[in-house]
């Protein structure tokens, strides 16, 4: 790693993808490419990062699932209580409740710290049911995420920096969401891509003109 090449730590979903949700081909000319440490962060269940960081044949660097599941130099370290989020849910659906997700949930099927419902299911019940259980329902706009408070991008970076012997400030990141706010703090400088909500640009540090990839791959260029 050189001075000028920073570690990054990158969101998937509106950060690396096109406006469709599809991840923007151009990723695999840059990612592997970059000379420092790459971590991807996401909101999804934790193969999904692993596998994108095996195909672009990058090490395994990953935050999964807000923060839950960490993975560092072949290290794994969990956060959060899975066996109450379940029994939450299953409250929910005793009262009625229902994730929305038709057909093989692979929402959830490898989610190990948290589970996620579609933003079509019934709010205001699973917020009520969630305190019941001392747990918080984090709205990412993509879904709503049932997990223990507390467990976020940001605590994952650090957990991520103290594996690599890295400091936090070293990092810049990129993303597009209010789960990328916490992750926005602990990094060094962050940037909000064009089409972040509210939340991510305020927490930001800048916002660039380009939206998805596109402005991605402005803040890489620059860097």
């Amino acid at each position: 790693m050189t001075a000028a090449t920073p570690p990054l730590v990158l969101d998937i979903d509106g950060t690396l993808t096109d406006g469709s949700g599809r991840l923007d081909p151009r990723i695999f000319e840059y990612l592997p490419e970059w000379e420092a440490p790459l971590v991807l962060a996401t909101g999804k269940a934790f193969p999904y990062p692993v596998t994108l960081c095996h195909f672009l044949q990058i090490d395994e660097t990953v935050i999964a699932e807000n923060g839950g599941v960490v993975l560092a130099d072949g290290e794994v370290s969990y956060q959060g209580d899975p066996e109450r989020a379940a029994e939450a849910v299953a409250t929910f659906e005793e009262r009625g409740g229902d994730l929305e997700w038709s057909g093989f949930d692979s929402i959830n099927n490898w989610r190990e710290t948290e589970i996620a419902a579609s933003v079509s299911a019934d709010l205001g019940l699973l917020r009520s049911v969630a305190a019941e259980y001392d747990l918080e329902v984090f709205d990412t706009g993509y879904a709503y995420h049932l997990k223990t408070p507390g467990v976020e991008k940001g605590v994952g970076l650090r957990a991520v920096a103290d594996t690599l012997d890295l400091d936090p400030a070293e990092f810049v990141a990129v993303g597009d969401s209010i789960n990328d706010a916490s992750m926005f703090e602990v990094a060094g400088r962050s940037f909000a891509v064009a089409n972040a909500d509210d939340a991510a640009r305020e927490a930001a540090d800048a916002v660039v003109e380009g939206s998805y990839f596109d402005g991605t791959a402005s803040v890489l260029d620059s860097l």
